[in-house]
This record gives structure tokens, sequence and C-alpha cells, in this order.
């Protein structure tokens, strides 16, 4: 999975939003953001197929996500579920295909769709998202549920909970985190110490906040945007290296946590 992605929630909402939406789907892939992240939830598979129009005719150079809903998530519902999101999509597979988050069908059930989704060619890999430590246990001791292969959560500069446990535990067992929501929806953009620390380095408080969530390893920021500048923006966080003084100062405006903390989600 590359390092930098693309979101797509709240996509494929508003006709006449499609076409910019598109075209800054486009823009990420020509600048190798070549990971979109969508759901079959995103406009209710709106955002589906806005990812279907942006990837016609270069499939094969994108690293495909998307997400079943917790209340398609029994055996057949996620295999029905996956198939439904694939015909949105336009395309024959997914090279992941994540739970949104824990529902009323147990895990054994969801996985077993999981796997014969993988077997079949359907998917690739399958994960999770919004699993905290505890869920990531109860899905180790499922059958086949040490192949879950990703978790999707929300972290940001102001979102730092998953570094006391669930990030450590997660890169221990070599399971990539998502970063969703890097930017924290631009709210955080204003903040005087992220100005400072972006204008040394002649980049964007969003840039900085994106290299934030991507130095640790085996993590991918998956920002949204639906303006094609704003992609280019952040497709300039690439390659950044800020240095450990600067991370410190950061430190002391958003505090990494000191013990654990409920799993955040928006």
């Amino acid at each position: 999975m590359p390092s930098l992605g693309l979101g797509t929630w709240k996509m494929g909402e508003n006709a006449r939003t499609a076409e910019q939406e598109v075209e800054s789907l486009k823009r990420g892939l020509d600048l190798g953001m070549t990971l979109i992240d969508t759901a079959e939830m995103y406009g209710e598979g709106g955002a589906e197929i806005i990812t279907g129009r942006a990837m016609e005719g270069r499939r094969d150079e994108i690293f495909l996500v998307s997400k079943v809903y917790p209340f398609n998530a029994s055996y057949q519902g996620v295999i029905d579920a996956c198939e439904a999101s694939l015909r949105r999509l336009k395309t024959d597979r997914l090279d992941l295909y994540l739970l949104h988050w824990r529902g009323e069908h147990d895990l054994e059930e969801t996985v077993a769709g999981f796997e014969t989704l993988r077997r079949s060619g359907k998917i690739r890999e399958w994960g999770v998202s919004n699993f905290d430590v505890e869920d990531m246990h109860d899905l180790m001791d499922v059958e086949d549920g040490k192949n879950c292969a990703a978790n999707q959560v929300l972290y940001n500069p102001s979102r730092r909970g998953i570094e006391y446990d669930l990030l450590p535990w997660c890169l221990k067992r070599g399971i990539p985190i998502m970063a969703y929501s890097p930017i924290e929806q631009g709210r955080i953009l204003r903040n005087a110490e992220l100005i400072r620390i972006a204008k040394a380095y002649q980049a964007t408080p969003a840039q900085i906040a994106l290299a934030f969530v991507m130095r640790s390893p085996n993590t991918i920021a998956i920002p949204k945007s639906s303006n094609p500048h704003r992609v280019e923006e952040n497709a300039g966080a690439i390659g950044l290296t800020i240095s450990g003084e600067d991370w410190a100062a950061l430190d002391k405006v958003f505090p990494p946590p000191l013990r654990k903390q409920p799993l955040e989600m928006l």
C-alpha cells in the first residue's frame, strides 16, 4: 500500500459536484497517490460510482479499498455486498475489503465471508476499521482472523489515543494502520505551532499533519479532498522530513496519550 492515498468520504452525494470529485481523484492518481479508499456507506454507493469513473482505464495501477456495512457483515451478506460494490466500481476485484465497524454479526461469519471472497479472487486481502485493541484480540481468536491485513482508524495530531496501545500492537504484528481524517477535516490547520513548523519547511499545515501520520512505519494517510489544488497540496507531504525538535514542539500542543483512551470515531 502507498503511504499516502485518496479518501472519498462525502463524495457521490451531489450530482453537481460529481465531475470535480472525479477530476480530484484523477489528479491524485497522476501525482502517485494510487490508493483510493471508499465504502458502500459513502453516499450510499455514490462514492464507489465516482471512484469507478476516476479509475476508468487505469485499474491496474490502483490499490483499491472499500468497506462493508456492519449490518451487511453476515457470511452471505459480505459476499453480496462485495458483489454490489464491484458493480458500482466497475471492477472485478478489490485489493482490500474492510469491515467498516464492528456490529451485530459474529466475527466468525464476517471472516468466513471475507475468506470466501479472497479464495474466489474477488478480494486480495481483508481487514477491519474502527477496531480497538480488545476488538483485535477477539478477531485474532477467530479462525483465519490472523489474516487481517489492515485496521483503519481515526488518527491525526489532535487524535493520538491509538499511540498508547493500538498503534504499537498493530505495528508489532505487521498490521498496517490506515488513518482517516488525518487533518481533522481541516479543524487543526489554524494551530499556531503547526503553522510555525510548516513555514520552517516551506510547507503547509496540512502537509505537516500528513507527515505526522506517515512518520510511523506501516501507517497510511488517506485525506479526502474534492479540490484538485488541495490534492496537489496533499501530495507535497510525501518525502517531508521533520526534525525531532519540531515533532517535540508539536507534542506540547498536541500531547501524546499517557493512559488508555477510548477509541475515537467520526
